[in-house]
């Protein structure tokens, strides 16, 4: 193997590195120009890019450019309820007909087989493979259960009082956890197959975290956590990622989710998680993606270097407390990947 690749699994499984790694959620496109001229010229809808292998993987190769250490396939947390029967178009954020349905009206929303449902996905990460061969460390990820059935229930990007999902979780709680089950099983399908296809890690993006209370998170999306990342423990490294806006979950829940790896909210540092979940947690992490959207070069490499300066380079992974900004300066982002490759801790 190739550093960049010796170094992101060395830091993914808690060991030493000369360096920290470094990657950007979001980083497929978002705020890189060469996406949006892409996007402009191919005259494609966001869900027929996700469908086409090759305009695919040419988006999810754009930041090596910028200088980061991983890859992480251009998709979207939503793409594997099509196969179940839920098909979500973006106009331009997510929409999907009569969502209230799926909840309510039994087999609406079904198994399916991910192989032939998804195959695009399969032929992406190969069209990758092929053009940074084992080089480079290839990212997977999915949507946690509770995130898609967020989605679902408002069949677009939730908002914060989930009117028909917190009815139903009041009315008929085993309605939800029937669905969760199914959801659970899906994802663990799905990244299951991520893995077969040839990726080297994976997250799981409980995106919607910020929208329940501590007492709802572990309720219902703790469970599919567990059940997922017990079943991926011998296919490979497997992040957590929990979007928190506030302490309203704590960092002893986010840690027996059973994840490999803790990709923490801004909400809290490296140095009071490893001081609370222990020295030797594994973390990805986590400089504030408002300040770099909008904060001077100077607040932004300061929050960089006390990020840096906490993981130690020893099982950590820099990146943001949540996805890239569409309104970031891509310069933001290669100044933040610049200051990691040129940070050295004192051992």
């Amino acid at each position: 193997m190739t550093d960049k690749k010796d170094l992101f699994m060395n830091a993914l499984c808690g060991g030493k590195t000369a360096r920290t790694p470094v990657w950007f959620m979001r980083q497929a496109g978002r705020c890189d120009p060469a996406y949006r001229r892409l996007r402009q010229e191919c005259g494609l809808t966001l869900e027929e890019l996700f469908r086409s292998p090759e305009l695919a993987a040419e988006i999810s190769l754009l930041p090596l450019k910028w200088g980061v250490d991983a890859v992480i396939f251009f998709q979207d947390i939503l793409t594997i309820l099509e196969g179940m029967g839920a098909f979500f178009r973006f106009s331009p954020g997510p929409v999907l007909e009569n969502p209230e349905s799926f909840l309510l009206e039994e087999g609406l929303l079904h198994s399916c087989y991910v192989w032939e449902t998804m195959p695009f996905v399969a032929r992406t990460f190969a069209l990758i493979r092929e053009e940074v061969g084992t080089e480079v460390p290839l990212l997977g990820f999915a949507g946690a259960p509770l995130t898609l059935l967020s989605f679902l229930s408002e069949g677009k990007s939730p908002s914060a009082e989930l009117p028909a999902l917190r009815r139903l979780m009041k009315e008929d709680p085993g309605r939800v956890d029937a669905l969760l089950d199914l959801l659970t099983t899906m994802t663990i399908d799905y990244l299951s197959y991520q893995f077969a296809s040839g990726v080297d890690a994976v997250q799981l993006f409980e995106s919607c975290a910020n929208l329940f209370s501590r007492e709802e998170y572990r309720r219902f999306a703790l469970p599919s956590q567990q059940r997922i990342f017990a079943a991926l423990k011998r296919k490979g490294p497997a992040i957590l990622f929990s979007r928190l806006d506030k302490r309203s979950v704590t960092l002893e829940d986010l840690a027996e989710a059973g994840s490999d790896v803790l990709s923490l909210p801004a909400c809290y540092s490296i140095a009071e998680a490893r001081a609370c979940l222990g020295a030797d947690l594994v973390v990805q992490g986590n400089v504030d993606n408002y300040l770099t959207a909008d904060g001077t070069r100077e607040e932004i490499l300061q929050a960089v270097e006390q990020c840096l300066s906490e993981g130690e380079s020893r099982g950590h992974i820099l990146n943001l407390g949540h996805g890239v900004l569409p309104h970031t300066p891509l310069k933001n982002l290669v100044d933040i990947i610049e200051c990691a490759r040129n940070f050295r801790v004192r051992r």
